[in-house]
Order: structure tokens, then C-alpha cells, then sequence
């Protein structure tokens, strides 16, 4: 007979185990929000995560062309390896909170809570340190740079993520946290969780000249607003209302003054889908889409476009056990399934190719304010509760307890 998950003495204590170390995790995230780095390469947040490390025995090693950490403890009994994730790169952007720990970077903020994930993992690896003897095989703290659109998780594939323990990584697991979300609620679901994103540039060719006189020239901004709507209806036309497809024009760019018509008209945006079938619609359609409405207008089109994240998927059973897990460690009212995945993308992905796994997010609402009403992650206005992180704490630490029995 199974011991249920509440009953398990594993998780006796886990939660005021990372209450404990709440000043730690509160510490390291507030270092870490004055001090954004973005990229790659995160020199000062490495060097801060490896001093919150110190101490602790664990093999470590670090990037070799980008400034991850990758940290490795020994259980108590072979086994086994599971892989904990957290992000740490900021994103370009002005903060605007007030808050008393605010960035001192002009230009550079934390609006996407890496400063949490990254705190919260190193809590959780010293929470682990201290219950070693009951982990049957190794614990794979990933810290990574360069999730904001510069591939980071892949790049650590490819520098040998997965061959830092001795044993196969059987399972990985990431948390993210929301703004949106009632605080200390984790959140889950099977499936897709996350979109793929493509991003795009297409430049409309025309001809140029007086804007007086539009006869004798060729304008290109007809034609690229014209694509602009067609481009919407291809999404709610060409793609099953079951399989859901944003596609976002972001940025239109054209001329240099009043009285000149252009040769050339820009525009940027991005493609999100939650399947490669969908995807691979899309980007046909857009091709042939906006061929079709330059040819209308006389005008020429070419096309630039940028791969951008696979679909985050999480493992169907890895899913139902984190909210298992959330369940018995953090209590009922902490843990919920989500009905239907989000439109942003993930890094995490990558690695989800490669080993069953999930991510999860955490609510982290702060208290008087609704989650309606909160600011966004990536707003300049962000604001997390930090009385939720012993929460991911205490589930990164469960995750690791379960999988390395």
C-alpha cells in the first residue's frame, strides 16, 4: 500500500524548513533586483549565486560561453538524477515601483521575478543539503542566463547540462513566478503549457516620391496596413478555433518626414502557437498572405524570420504530481490546475524536449491588490509578494524528495 503524500515523513517540516530560510531567499532576491544583468553573460548574479552556495557541498562548475552555474549534490544512496531549474536574467526596462530595493541599472529591471526563481533555488539547494541522507541519488540545481529571448537553456544543453550527474536526469522541474495568481498558490497543468514564438520582420518595397503626387510613385504603407488585417484574418480563418494561434504586428515603421512617400515600409511582430502544425500554418500563410496583398499594390515583399521557442510541454504524470505534491506540502488551498496554457513562451522548453518534466507557476499577488488588477509580469510596474517564496522553496525541495526516493 502507498503512504499518501500528506503521511510521507520526507515532507514532514518542508514548509518551515524553507520559512527558515526565508531572510536567506529575501536576501539573495533583493541582491540580485538592485543589480540586474541581462544576457548571457551575468557576471555580478553569478558571482552571487556562487557565494550563496558557499558552504554547501556540492560539485560546481560554470559556463563556459555563458555565465550559468550548474550545482550538483550527492544523496544519501545512489539512484537517480532530477533537475531543478532557476532563470536569472533581467529584462530592458525601466523600473518604476518605488520599492526600497528597486534597480540601481538605468534601462535594466527584474520585471519577469528571475531575482525570485534564482533566490528560491538557492534556498531549495540549501533546504536539500540538510536532508541529503534521504535523497536516493543526485539533485541538479540548473541557475541560467539568457532566458529573455537569448536561448539559455539551449545553450546549457549543449555545454553538457544533462551529463553533470553521474546518473541519468530522470526528471526536471521549473517554477515560475506570476503576479496574477493569488500568492503561495502553485499552479499546474498536462500538456501544453506554454506557446512556441516566431519572430518576424517584413519590409514592403515600393517606390518612392512626393507625397503630393502618390500616382507617380508606389506607396508601401497601404500595403503594409492591408497586411495587417489580412494577417488577422488568416489566424480565425485558416486556423482550427481548437488550436489557438496569436499573431501580433508590433511595430510599424515607414518614411522620414510629412511630405515623402517611402520606398520601403517595416513591420515587426510575432507568431505564438501551441502546436509545430500550427506554426508551420501560420508561417505559410503569412508568406503567401502578404505576396498576394504587395501584388495588389505593386508593390515587392521580402521576409525575415527569427525561430524563436519550442511549445513548453509538460509530461502528463510529472504534472499531476506537482499538484500532488503542492497539495500535501503546501496545503489544498495551494495548489490548482490550470484549465488552458498561456500564449508566452519558455526557454524551458528545450529541456522538456529532452527529459520528462513540467514547470509550475507561482501565484505572488501581493496583499491588497487583486490579481485582476496587478501589474503584469514585464510591467515596469511588477510586484512580487515575497511571502510566497517559501512556498516554491518548499515545492522545489518536494519535487526532489518525491522523484529521488
Amino acid at each position: 500500500m502507498t503512504t499518501p503524500l500528506t503521511d510521507d515523513p520526507r515532507f514532514t517540516g518542508l514548509r518551515e524548513a524553507a520559512h527558515a530560510l526565508q531572510p536567506r531567499t529575501v536576501a539573495l532576491r533583493r541582491l540580485l533586483h538592485r543589480h540586474p544583468e541581462q544576457g548571457l553573460e551575468l557576471p555580478r548574479t553569478q558571482a552571487a549565486v556562487l557565494d550563496a552556495l558557499a558552504g554547501l557541498d556540492l560539485r560546481i562548475t560554470t559556463g563556459e560561453q555563458l555565465g550559468s552555474v550548474v550545482a550538483v549534490l550527492d544523496g544519501g544512496r545512489p539512484g537517480p538524477a532530477v533537475l531543478l531549474r532557476g532563470d536569472m536574467d533581467a529584462l530592458p526596462l525601466q523600473e518604476d515601483t518605488g520599492l526600497a530595493y528597486a534597480s540601481e541599472v538605468d534601462g535594466s529591471m527584474h520585471a519577469c521575478g528571475h531575482d525570485t526563481h534564482t533566490a528560491m533555488l538557492a534556498s531549495a539547494a540549501r533546504l536539500l543539503h540538510d536532508r541529503r541522507e534521504d535523497l536516493a541519488g543526485q539533485v541538479v540545481f540548473m541557475f541560467q542566463p539568457g532566458e529573455e529571448g537569448y536561448h539559455g537553456a539551449k545553450h546549457m544543453l549543449e555545454e553538457g547540462l544533462l551529463d553533470a550527474a553521474d546518473a541519468p536526469i530522470e526528471k526536471a522541474f521549473a517554477i515560475h513566478i506570476t503576479s496574477k495568481e493569488e500568492s503561495g498558490v502553485l499552479r499546474c497543468r498536462p500538456g501544453p503549457l506554454m506557446a512556441s514564438a516566431n519572430m518576424f520582420t517584413i519590409t514592403v518595397t515600393g517606390r518612392g516620391g512626393h507625397a503630393s503626387m502618390p500616382s507617380d510613385a508606389c506607396d508601401p504603407v497601404p500595403a503594409a496596413a492591408a497586411m495587417v488585417g489580412a494577417l488577422q484574418t488568416v489566424v480565425t480563418r485558416r486556423i482550427s478555433v481548437f488550436e489557438p494561434a496569436v499573431l501580433t504586428i508590433a511595430r510599424i515603421s515607414a518614411g522620414t518626414t510629412s511630405n515623402i512617400i517611402p520606398e520601403t515600409a517595416e513591420m515587426q511582430g510575432t507568431l505564438r502557437t501551441l502546436s509545430e502544425q500550427s506554426r508551420k500554418t501560420m508561417l505559410d500563410e503569412i508568406h503567401k498572405v502578404c505576396e498576394h496583398v504587395a501584388a495588389a499594390h505593386s508593390c515587392t515583399v521580402s521576409f525575415d524570420f527569427t525561430p524563436g521557442y519550442p511549445v513548453t510541454v509538460n509530461d502528463d504524470d510529472v504534472a499531476d504530481r506537482v499538484l500532488d505534491l503542492a497539495d500535501a506540502v503546501l496545503g489544498p488551498r495551494h495548489s490548482s490546475r490550470m484549465p488552458n496554457p498561456i500564449m508566452g513562451a519558455e526557454d524551458w522548453s528545450y529541456v522538456l524536449e529532452r527529459v520528462p518534466g513540467a514547470m509550475a507557476f507561482l501565484g505572488a499577488c501581493t496583499p491588497g491588490t487583486t490579481p485582476a488588477d496587478a501589474a503584469p509580469n514585464h510591467s515596469n510596474r511588477v510586484v512580487f509578494d515575497e511571502a510566497a517564496f517559501p512556498h516554491g522553496v518548499a515545492a522545489y525541495a518536494a519535487f526532489a524528495l518525491d522523484v529521488l526516493r
